[in-house]
């Protein structure tokens, strides 16, 4: 089989069961993902995926370098803010290789459509780190309709020139990948899509509800509003460009040599659904760590099925490079492992141990086979999860020499990593004093 093309799409802040596949209601219009359900009907949906943080740009760091991301000093930051616009250090360092340069180095051609939230020109930039094309937000949250950040100034460009556009951001990311496709498609090389979409973020816009943007204008944390209602309706469209470049691929033939993975950068905020889990964004609980993972690639992955291999978002990345044949560089090992046997083999499993920490609320996890070491605000944990999925019952007092060993391995992964630096700072968009403790 030749190379495959590569469409990785990624969505912002989506819950564990918002989508039909992952055990998520139906709306009142109806299903919420069906193609999405689709994609996972087609190939092979993990139970036991995660991402490599709970919060969005650190996530995006082990994304793109396939690396642990606390060995970057951008990726201390919890997230990385608006505000560090302008820095020399907040952000992905052009000279360190990455998923998509190691991709084109190798003959891909490359493409983010979507949200980077990895710096900012002119010191970082996606075609900095090994995309030829680019078409989104720099930042990591706009409003839906007039493209600005949270600051107020516009935030949609192409290339690294602004792009003034009208319309729904969601579509027009879908729209610009669609063109993507259409122009890979008949090109000798494969191509590398980085899908990005800012859906389900905050503010709380679908694709009916223009006349909000000027109500949250400086306040796109939209502590006011939202719904359930809104957020899923927010998801659907996202689904239905999901459902645009699908048809194009197969419009142009390439569809059943193109490996499609779609996940969320971390778990999902206040109107997510994350059942059976506990806790979202920033937690080190399942619910925000544990995420959808889908790999559809017809002839590799045969349809239907479901597999339970702990992994995380930078394994994916390694994923990437082995089935496209690219290697990493030498001189930056990956701390990502390939899945590739999994995606030809889903019964097949290996220990997988999976180390996080955050400095919100001093926060550590293990998770190692069936149990995980979790500790928040001083306290420390154990949990079977496969028993205890909520993460209700701490096995610690019961078993001592356990929960002992395993903060003793956090511990040693730990002594690997940089410490967090001082001046690392944390951004939360609220806290009790505008809704209830989840």
């Amino acid at each position: 089989m030749t190379r495959p093309n590569i469409v990785f799409i990624v969505a912002d802040d989506l819950g564990f069961a918002d989508l039909g596949c992952y055990g998520g209601r139906d709306a009142q219009f109806g299903p919420v993902s069906p193609v999405l359900d689709s994609l996972a009907a087609d190939g092979l949906k993990f139970t036991q995926g995660y991402s490599n943080s709970p919060v969005c740009s650190p996530t995006r760091f082990a994304l793109m370098t396939g690396r642990y991301q606390y060995r970057l000093r951008g990726a201390a930051e919890e997230p990385i803010r608006t505000s560090s616009r302008g820095s020399t250090t907040l952000g992905l360092p052009p000279e360190h290789p990455t998923l998509p340069s190691l991709l084109r180095a190798s003959g891909y051609r490359t493409a983010l459509i979507g949200k980077w939230h990895l710096g900012y020109p002119p010191h970082f930039g996606p075609q900095r780190s090994g995309y030829e094309e680019f078409f989104g937000p720099m930042s990591g949250g706009v409003d839906y309709f007039t493209h600005c950040s949270f600051t107020g100034a516009h935030d949609l460009w192409a290339g690294e020139a602004e792009q003034q556009e009208v319309g729904y951001l969601t579509d027009l990311i879908s729209r610009r990948a669609v063109d993507y496709v259409h122009r890979m498609a008949g090109q000798q090389a494969p191509f590398f899509l980085s899908l990005h979409y800012t859906a389900p973020h905050w503010p709380w816009e679908s694709r009916d509800d223009e006349a909000l943007a000027q109500e949250v204008k400086g306040n796109l944390f939209h502590l006011h509003g939202g719904n359930i209602h809104t957020y899923r309706r927010m998801i659907h469209h996202m689904d239905e460009g999901i459902g645009w470049i699908m048809e194009a691929l197969r419009a142009r033939g390439i569809a059943d040599n193109t490996l499609v993975v779609f996940t969320s950068d971390n778990g999902g905020e206040r109107f997510s659904d994350n059942w059976p889990l506990v806790g979202g964004k920033m937690d080190l609980t399942e619910g925000g760590i544990r995420v959808p993972w889908i790999a559809r690639w017809p002839g590799v992955i045969a349809a239907g099925r479901v597999s339970g291999q702990q992994c995380m978002t930078m394994d994916w990345s390694a994923t990437l490079l082995d089935a496209a044949g690219a290697g990493p560089d030498p001189n930056y090992p990956l701390d990502g492992i390939s899945l590739l046997r999994v995606l030809r083999e889903p019964d097949h499993h290996f220990r997988r141990p999976l180390h996080w920490r955050m400095n919100h609320r001093g926060q550590r996890a293990l998770r190692d086979g069936d149990w995980k070491y979790l500790r928040v605000d001083g306290d420390d944990y154990l949990f079977n999860i496969p028993a205890d999925e909520r993460e209700r019952a701490n096995r610690g007092p019961l078993e001592p020499q356990r929960l002992a060993a395993m903060r003793a391995a956090w511990e040693q992964w730990n002594a690997t990593m940089p410490p967090i630096p001082g001046d690392a700072t944390i951004s939360l968009g609220f806290s009790v004093k505008d809704m209830p403790q989840r």
